[in-house]
């Protein structure tokens, strides 16, 4: 009797129909890869899904790191061992390939992710790895050059080009150096002015952080001028931008709060047009 195979289970995620059936049947004629393929976002989560309620969930997950920013009109699913599920009713937006690995990543850690790229983008391939990808494939290599990577990743490898490097090193070292810069913008604020910061962050209105913090809300609009002012920022939504970089997370909305009273990513927009 032979050793049983260990299969992998690869989706490919690809809004170019023909590229995303083409690679999946490369990838079947491998003995131990078992592969399918969804045409959008939505698509790839329910494979994952339907896939996981099953009990046979994916291994590696193969990314369009343009999808959806340019999708063609979709088709049908095709025969046989590939199926690409339609669009989206309506042929609305999707999420980008980078949305899609953070997405995968935070609901479905097991599956590893590798984003498929036309080009070598130092800057998205550096978004790339921070949103949870393992490695960053140009579309044009080898199918042989695919397997070594989609195999490395199950071995808890990254896999990347080595002329992107120097460049995602860079993009990465930037980050971090944002992060700390707007960490010490934060650090310039007074207690209760991270506690606002923290409602802003929230989504909270003046009179919520106001009943919230028992204060007026002619103070609450004081502490929120002053915040914008040592962020060095002139709207609600780039502090909570900033604050986000430098790690601070929102007050509790629920705490306190009667039901209504959170706001939308609009109301912020709005409120932070109107502190500007």
């Amino acid at each position: 009797m032979g050793v049983p195979v260990v299969r992998i289970r690869v989706l490919v995620v690809d809004d170019h129909r023909i590229f995303a059936e083409s690679l999946a049947a490369a990838l079947a004629a491998e003995p131990d890869v078992d592969v399918s393929a969804a045409g959008s976002g939505p698509a790839a989560l329910r494979c994952l899904e339907r896939a996981a309620a099953e009990g046979r969930g994916y291994d590696v997950m193969l990314v369009d790191a343009e999808l959806g920013i340019l999708a063609p009109a979709g088709g049908r699913g095709a025969t046989g061992p590939v199926a690409v599920p339609d669009r989206p009713a309506g042929g609305g937006p999707q999420a980008d390939g980078i949305s899609l690995v953070a997405g995968v990543r935070a609901n479905r850690p097991s599956v590893r992710t590798v984003v498929l790229a036309e080009k070598d983008d130092p800057r998205r391939a550096a978004l790339a790895l921070q949103a949870g990808a393992c490695g960053w494939v140009a579309k044009d290599c080898s199918l042989q050059r695919l397997l070594a990577v989609i195999r490395g990743v199950l071995r808890d490898e990254t896999h990347l080009p080595p002329a992107l490097l120097t460049g995602v090193l860079r993009e990465m070292l930037a980050d971090r150096k944002h992060r700390s810069e707007s960490e010490q913008l934060v650090e310039s604020l007074t207690p209760r002015e991270r506690e606002v910061l923290r409602c802003m962050v929230a989504g909270l209105g003046r009179k919520a952080v106001a009943e919230r913090l028992f204060l007026s809300p002619h103070t609450v609009r004081t502490h929120m001028q002053n915040v914008l002012g040592k962020l060095g920022v002139h709207s609600t939504l780039a502090a909570v931008a900033l604050a986000r970089r430098a790690g601070v997370g929102p007050a509790d909305p629920q705490a306190d709060q009667e039901p209504g009273q959170v706001a939308g990513l609009g109301d912020v927009v709005e409120r932070g047009s109107q502190l500007a």
